[in-house]
C-alpha cells in the first residue's frame, strides 16, 4: 500500500540478528518511531515481510526482507508562541540566540510546539527567510535538543542563502565546549578525530562510525583536566548529526551525561565507593550531555563586516566545572 505521499523503508534482517518481534525491531530501526505508532502501520497494512502483510507479532529471521511504508503527514500549521529568548545580536537581517538545552530548534515529529521556530516566529512578526519548508523558517543549521548554544537566525532569503553558503563553505567559525570522560594521554592533549558517520544498522535513531558513512573530521584541545573528567574545546571541519557526541564517544571519551552516547554510564575506572557515589551525584546535575555551541564567527551577509559571538557556559555546566575545580559550588 504505498501512496505518492509516503516513505518507503526497506530493511533486510542482518546475519547473526536474534529473532525478535517485528514491531520491536522496527522500532529500534526507523526514526521518530514508537512502538504503538509501528504496531497501527503493520495493522493498516504498511508493512510487509517478504512481499507478506504480517502482524506484529511474527519473529523476524535474518534475511526477511521487510518493506515499509509510511504515509506523510500534512506539515502542521507552525504557530508562533510568546516564549522568552536569549537574544546576543539583531539586526534588519538576522539575528543570534543562545539557545538553551532542553529546546527543540524546529518543529518536528512529536515537537509541534514550544521550539525555537515558534519563538523566534513571535518574536520577528512571521518575518523569516522563507527558503526552507513552512517547519523551519529562517534555520540555516540545527543543534540537538539537549546540546545548549549559539544559532543564526535569518530574516530574508537573501540573508538565508548568503549564509547557507558560508557553511557549506566551511567558513563559519563554530567553537564548541564538552565536558568529557576521562583524562587525554599527554601526546594526545590536541587532536583531529576523522571518522566516517552513517545511521547506526543496530538502531537507527543513532549515529555510528561507518566506512560507508559520510566523511566527518573534528578538531579538539583539552582546556582542562580533573581527576576522571576533562573539558574540551571543539571544532567542527564538517557538520554532520551527533558528530561531535559520536567523535568523542568513538576515540573512548564519551560527553559526560549523554545518555545516548555512553555519557551516563560510569565510564571512570575505579572501584572506589565514595568516588562512585560523587559520580552520581555530579550526574544528577547534568541531566543532558554537557555540550554547549559557546562561538560563533561569520561574515555579515549584507554588510560584509566580520562578527564573533561568544556565549558563557549554561549554568549546569558551570556549576559542574565549580566542583569539580574546588570540591563545592
Amino acid at each position: 500500500m504505498t501512496t505518492s505521499s509516503s516513505r518507503t523503508i526497506d530493511i533486510v534482517v542482518p546475519s547473526g540478528k536474534i529473532r525478535e518481534r517485528l514491531d520491536v525491531f522496527l522500532t529500534h530501526h526507523i526514526e521518530n518511531a514508537t512502538r504503538s505508532k509501528v504496531q497501527q502501520a503493520i495493522k493498516q497494512g504498511y508493512v510487509t515481510v517478504n512481499e507478506t502483510i504480517i502482524k506484529a507479532s511474527y519473529k523476524i529471521s535474518p534475511g526477511d526482507i521487510i518493506h515499509v511504508s509510511i504515509p506523510k503527514p500534512p506539515p502542521p500549521d507552525v504557530i508562533p508562541e510568546n516564549i522568552p529568548l536569549d537574544i546576543l545580536f539583531e539586526d534588519e537581517y538576522l539575528l543570534i540566540v543562545n539557545k538553551p538545552a532542553g529546546m527543540v530548534t524546529h518543529p518536528a515529529y512529536g515537537n509541534y510546539s514550544g521550539t525555537l521556530v515558534n519563538a523566534v516566529l513571535y518574536h520577528c512578526n512571521n518575518k523569516l527567510s522563507s527558503i526552507n519548508d513552512i517547519t523551519r523558517p529562517g534555520i540555516i543549521h540545527r543543534l540537538d535538543k539537549d546540546t545548549s548554544g549559539l544559532m543564526v537566525i535569518a530574516k530574508d532569503d537573501t540573508t538565508h542563502a548568503r549564509l547557507s553558503k558560508q557553511f557549506s563553505q566551511r567558513t563559519i567559525g563554530r567553537e564548541y565546549w564538552a565536558i568529557v570522560w576521562g583524562c587525554f594521554d599527554k601526546t594526545k592533549k590536541t587532536g583531529v578525530i576523522e571518522a566516517s558517520l552513517g545511521r547506526s544498522k543496530s538502531d537507527r535513531k543513532k549515529i555510528a562510525v561507518s566506512a560507508l558513512g559520510k566523511s566527518a573530521v573534528t578538531s579538539y584541545e583539552v582546556l582542562e583536566e580533573f581527576d576522571y573528567l576533562s573539558l574540551v574545546r571543539l571544532k567542527l571541519r564538517t557538520g554532520r548529526t551527533h558528530q561531535i557526541r559520536v567523535h568523542l564517544h568513538h576515540i573512548g571519551h564519551p560527553v559526560f551525561g549523554d545518555p545516548t552516547y555512553g555519557g551516563r554510564r560510569i565510564a571512570w575506572g575505579g572501584t572506589d565507593k565514595k568516588k562512585k557515589e560523587e559520580v552520581q551525584s555530579l550526574l544528577k546535575i547534568i541531566t543532558r550531555q554537557a555540550l554547549h555551541a559557546k562561538t560563533l564567527g561569520f561574515i555579515h551577509p549584507i554588510l560584509k563586516n566580520e562578527m564573533i559571538f561568544d556565549s558563557e557556559l549554561p549554568a549546569d555546566m558551570q556549576r559542574l566545572l565549580s566542583i569539580l575545580r574546588f570540591g563545592k559550588e
